[in-house]
């Protein structure tokens, strides 16, 4: 009897693989035998699926972007609910964040960078100013307040930030989202 391969199994554990392996050493610290290896199957068959290791990052990014891990839904709370999220996933006992660490690990790759742009304005940028109405560059400097938040809290280890009571870290970010939001 031939066992035949699930191709939707298959391509989901490739891309949970990937997801993986890129968070864990970025775009240039992993290769697609690799990624092959964690999801059982041969280099080819990656390539196969995606049509190469850039084709499968690009993917990787696409579901790490997509999901909504601080930007809130709601314009009334938005500020609020960007400051409070980002506190509590950057609080030193929190797990880490694996789209900001797929970004950071990844993004000193050129062609990596561009396919992170691309992911990160076509979800979390187009997502930020369709609930807030804001300025483009307006959003993107609030996803840099974010992002260069989380850096210093979670990678850098500040000092100020760790040992700051949470409320008032979510009421400064919340006044600075509420200026650059609406």
């Amino acid at each position: 009897m031939v066992h035949r391969r699930d191709a939707a199994a298959t391509r989901e554990a490739i891309l949970r693989a990937g997801v993986e392996a890129f968070t864990r050493a970025g775009y240039d610290g992993v290769g697609v035998r690799e990624i092959a290896a964690a999801a059982g199957v041969t280099a080819m068959l990656v390539n196969r699926y995606f049509g190469s290791k850039e084709g499968l990052f690009a993917e990787v990014v696409d579901v790490s972007v997509t999901e909504r891990t601080v930007l809130g839904s709601d314009p009334r709370t938005l500020a609020h609910d960007i400051a409070a999220a980002l506190v509590r996933r950057t609080a030193p006992e929190a797990d880490t964040l694996d789209p900001f660490l797929l970004v950071l690990r990844s993004a000193a790759n050129p062609r990596a960078a561009e396919i992170l742009r691309a992911g990160i304005e076509k979800h979390v940028e187009k997502h930020a100013l369709e609930v807030s109405g804001a300025a483009r560059p307006d959003v993107a400097i609030a996803l840099a307040l974010i992002n260069g938040f989380w850096l210093m809290r979670t990678v850098i280890g500040s000092t100020a930030l760790n040992e700051a009571d949470d409320a008032v870290l979510v009421d400064t970010l919340e006044r600075l989202f509420r200026i650059l939001l609406t």
